[in-house]
């Protein structure tokens, strides 16, 4: 299949896609597809090896220059000498999956029903092949810019990909970040990690606790094991009514029952609303279940959260940012930890609150809550990314999506954090949709091929205003 698709590729070289172009490019799908098949999670060293050297070859099949830049590769649109970088910027690594939840297999990169469907097709692998195919389209054009898209490869766990590409090589001029929301993006909240530890691990009754798969994944599945499940227990829980859009499920296994709730999973930072957190009503029902011990005190604990941040005091908020968004994502053994015990929530904490303060009142609210709970950190490194909506380069993004789509939303304020954070003077732009849920983080993570060829069309008009027109001085100031 991949020969097959190097060869469309090479066959088309001389006939670049424009927006005008009637129907979805067909390799959309195509390249989508292959991407997806490089199973890039976090400590799959060769998978991203494996898609480094698929995406150099895919550049050179587009007429594109391209370069192993350690962990980013760069792909290039080569200006006239001397001119300024526009810079793209996309990761190529995914989050993780159980792929017993899904219904199709996550990196097959299956096409059906005018869907791709896999992990990473929403984020970030989509906009990946659409940034290949806009700069595929540009090469016709006048240049007065470089254009550079830059592939990372540990954004979705920790971004150290981007700090040590800086650390030897400067950075675009400018640069849109093709990971979050249209038409443009001037406010990412900041990406907090709590952790809460139970002073012992010792409770009776209770064999093992697993629930969520990553901090930024809604949990939709949770599961405690237990002995002496008995009949009674059994008939309690079955009688107890579980939150909306989660399911019990109760399997005895000789003297140990396996107590598990389904949910749904979504990304915690741009569609917390749209899952249902398995965790959380797995607390819920155990309300009453447990004898008294620490990990009880964590479990009720997670009983007490809400999404808005409401139980754990969090009502302060700049106007405009939509408030908190809290995650109770994980509970599980850490190996980070030395295989201890341990809940993860993540929050997308918007203005004024800095890092420091959000740890602080974190930490006072799990120690007020139980004195059998510690808190600790995952990552409080994080700070609210902010843009002058009126500035020149937000005006013209704005002004390119009105062209090229009719419509004109607001500005968007995101919680889902991007490399916009990472590498000076950038600002993200689409490449999901408004109004529409976001797949991304998600089970059967999927993306319309009608929307991988509306997005290639505007960031295809976009591209050619900014790259063929007079260098934008100070572009993020009015």
């Amino acid at each position: 299949m991949r020969a097959v698709t190097l060869l469309l590729l090479a066959g088309c070289a001389s006939a670049p896609r424009g927006p005008a172009a009637s129907g979805p490019d067909p390799r959309l799908a195509s390249l989508l597809s292959e991407a997806i098949r490089f199973p890039t999670v976090a400590g799959n060293d060769q998978a991203r090896r494996d898609q480094q050297a698929w995406l150099l070859r895919t550049a050179a099949a587009l007429g594109l220059v391209s370069r192993d830049a350690g962990p980013v590769t760069e792909i290039e649109l080569p200006g006239p000498p001397g001119a300024p970088v526009l810079g793209l910027v996309v990761h190529g690594d995914v989050q993780p999956v159980e792929a017993a939840q899904w219904t199709v297999p996550p990196f097959e990169g299956l096409l059906r029903d005018g869907l791709v469907i896999g992990r990473g097709a929403a984020d970030d692998k989509g906009p990946l092949v659409q940034a290949l195919l806009a700069l595929h389209g540009l090469r016709d054009a006048a240049l007065t810019h470089t254009v550079r898209l830059l592939v990372g490869s540990d954004e979705e766990s920790g971004s150290s990909d981007m700090k040590a590409y800086l650390a030897a090589h400067a950075p675009p001029a400018y640069s849109l970040v093709l990971d979050s929301e249209f038409p443009v993006v001037v406010g990412e909240k900041a990406w907090d990690g709590l952790t809460v530890l139970p002073a012992s691990e010792e409770c009776d009754g209770v064999v093992e606790i697993d629930a969520g798969l990553a901090p930024s994944i809604v949990p939709d599945r949770a599961r405690i094991t237990l002995t002496g499940g008995t009949a009674a227990l059994q008939k309690r829980l079955a009688a107890k009514t579980t939150e909306a859009g989660t399911r019990l499920e109760l399997q005895q296994r000789g003297d140990l029952l396996d107590v598990t709730v389904h949910g749904k999973s979504a990304h915690a930072g741009v569609n917390l609303a749209g899952g249902r957190n398995a965790l959380v009503s797995l607390a819920r029902l155990l309300k009453g279940e447990l004898t008294d011990c620490a990990v009880a005190d964590l479990l009720a604990f997670v009983a007490a959260q809400d999404t808005r941040g409401a139980a754990l005091g969090l009502t302060e908020a700049a106007p405009g940012w939509g408030g908190w968004a809290v995650n109770v994502a994980t509970l599980r053994k850490e190996q980070r930890l030395g295989g201890k015990l341990a809940l993860t929530i993540n929050l997308r904490r918007p203005p004024p609150m800095n890092a420091a303060q959000s740890r602080d009142h974190l930490y006072a609210q799990v120690r007020k809550f139980s004195g059998r709970l510690e808190p600790g950190t995952l990552f409080f490194g994080d700070e609210p990314l902010i843009f002058d909506p009126r500035a020149k380069l937000v005006r013209r993004l704005m002004d390119d999506y009105a062209k090229t789509t009719g419509e004109r939303p607001p500005p968007a304020i995101s919680g889902g954090g991007t490399y916009a954070k990472r590498i000076p003077n950038a600002i993200a732009f689409g490449m999901w949709f408004p109004g529409k849920p976001y797949p991304g983080h998600d089970v059967d993570e999927q993306l319309p091929v009608a929307d991988l060829q509306r997005g290639l069309e505007v960031l295809a008009v976009t591209l050619r205003d900014l790259a063929t027109s007079v260098p934008l001085q100070n572009p993020f100031q009015p």
